[in-house]
Order: structure tokens, then sequence, then C-alpha cells
């Protein structure tokens, strides 16, 4: 591909389209937020909404005055960054051209989105609410046969606390899968669900929660997993592709290409996260 031809606009768009579709934590929480991104270090705004009061209604006595809806204005800063940086040899881009920078940069969107991912994870793993279910010392080991009980344990804690019911995911490493498929309460239904979601990204629908699974699931060195469970208005997310650049590489005779993707989140709502530590026989 010669240099001239670079465009960088619509490589950038063609590679932020690509990592919004490996994303698996980052679109599953809101990107409801006012300001925009040009560089690292923006701050962007979102805007919260207070509770509404619920008030008993008795028949033929006034209502009280009406509550005044207020909103808070948190910030979510754009501080982290990540950047790619290939060249194509002049024989490679003469044989391949546009077929071979398509495939680099999916390469990259994949890349990206992972770096993400484990961003966005490593937030909701500091969700607040208590599940009972293993801790940093001792995990909970998951078996074929405690696997359903666990996800039923996961909707408990989120019940009590008083988590919306709808739109409730999971995320979960793909060996909890593999025991899930053990069990035949998955495995009866499992199938259909999968074909019919898909292209939404979950792989089933059990215990009240949409069910992702992801290998970017925090874990440490000794294989212990931060299973998370939520709903959209967790976290907020802002990113954008700020840079997609062609240059001449100056030690050689190449076509290279750069990019830049920045990024924040915001865990907004802590006491809406319930969080699993397991562990894997």
């Amino acid at each position: 591909m010669a240099i001239t031809t670079f465009i960088p606009e619509v490589w950038s768009a063609r590679l932020l389209d690509g990592l919004e579709k490996n994303l698996v934590y980052a679109n599953l929480i809101n990107r409801d937020y006012e300001g925009e991104i040009s560089q690292m270090g923006d701050t962007v705004h979102i805007n919260d909404v207070s509770d509404i009061t619920i008030k008993k209604y008795t028949a033929n006595i006034d209502i009280a005055d009406p509550d005044q809806l207020t909103t808070s204005d948190r910030t979510l800063v754009i501080d982290q960054g990540d950047y790619f940086n290939f060249y194509v040899n002049d024989v490679d881009a003469t044989q391949a051209k546009a077929p071979l920078m398509d495939k680099a940069m999916k390469s990259a969107s994949y890349g990206l989105s992972d770096k993400t991912d484990q961003f966005i994870a490593s937030l909701l793993a500091t969700g607040s609410i208590s599940t009972g279910l293993g801790n940093s010392t001792t995990p909970l080991v998951i078996t074929a046969t405690n696997v359903y009980e666990t996800l039923i344990k996961m909707k408990t804690a989120l019940d009590k606390a008083s988590v919306q019911k709808a739109e409730r995911w999971i995320v979960l490493p793909p060996d909890f899968e593999g025991l899930m498929l053990l069990d035949d309460r998955f495995a009866s239904g499992m199938g259909a669900n999968a074909e019919g979601r898909l292209k939404e990204g979950s792989v089933a629908r059990a215990a009240g929660f949409d069910i992702y699974i992801s290998n970017n699931v925090p874990n440490t060195s000794n294989a212990k997993y931060k299973v998370i469970a939520s709903v959209n208005a967790t976290c907020t997310y802002a990113d954008q592709i700020i840079k997609t650049e062609a240059y001449r590489r100056e030690k050689g005779f190449d076509d290279g290409i750069k990019g830049l993707h920045i990024y924040g989140g915001k865990l907004l709502r802590p006491d809406n996260v319930a969080v699993a530590t397991v562990s894997f026989s």
C-alpha cells in the first residue's frame, strides 16, 4: 500500500469499530458522558441523577410537594493510553496491499480491546457487594456440582443489595463455562440459547444473568479469578482513537502505520457490583 493512499479518518473509524466488536467488559457498561476527547488528560463529565423518594398515598389527602430532581456532576479523566506501531515492507505491500493492511489493523484492534477490557475489569473488581463466595486467601473451588449454585448465590447477593433485575450480566472465565456444560441444567438448553444470543456476545442466560465468557476475568498468578456480576449503570467508559498516522520509516524502505487509543473509566456504583473469588481444581 502506497503511503500516499492512507486516509487516517477511514482507518481510525475501522479500527474503533473492530475494537468495540472485541470488547466484553467495556460493552457491558455505559458510555453516558458529556465532553470531547482529543488528548490524554482530557476530562469528560458524567451526570448522575438523585434517587426518587416514594411516598405513601392516602385517598382524599393532598400529596406532598414534589422532590426537586438534582444531578451530581462527576468527572472521568482520560488517563489511559495504548498504541500500535508496525511497518510493511515495500515488497510485501506490492504483493498484498489492502488485504495485508486489513489483517494488520484487525490484529491491532484486537490487541487494543484486550488492554481496554483488562482495565475495565480491574475497576469492576473493586465492587463492594459481599457474596461470601471465596476470598483472596481461600477461593471457592468451582466444580460441576456447585457451578449452578454459585450463580444463584451471585443473584441472591445482588437481590439483597436491591440492584435492578433488568440487564444483569456476569462474566466468567472459560473454565467456568466448561463446568457449566457438565451440568444438565445448562447443557439441556444452552445450545439454543447460545445461537439466539451470539450476536450480543453472551453464551447463555441463567439465574437472571446474561452470561459472557472472557479470558480477561481478573486473576492472580495462582489462578484465583474475580468473577464479576453487575448491571450497565455501574460504571462509565469513554474512549477515542485520536491518531492514526502513516509514515516513511527512516531506517528502511518501508511504510509504517501507528495509532493511539486513549480511554478512561470510572466506577460510579461499587454497591451494584458483586464479586466472587474462585478457582478450579
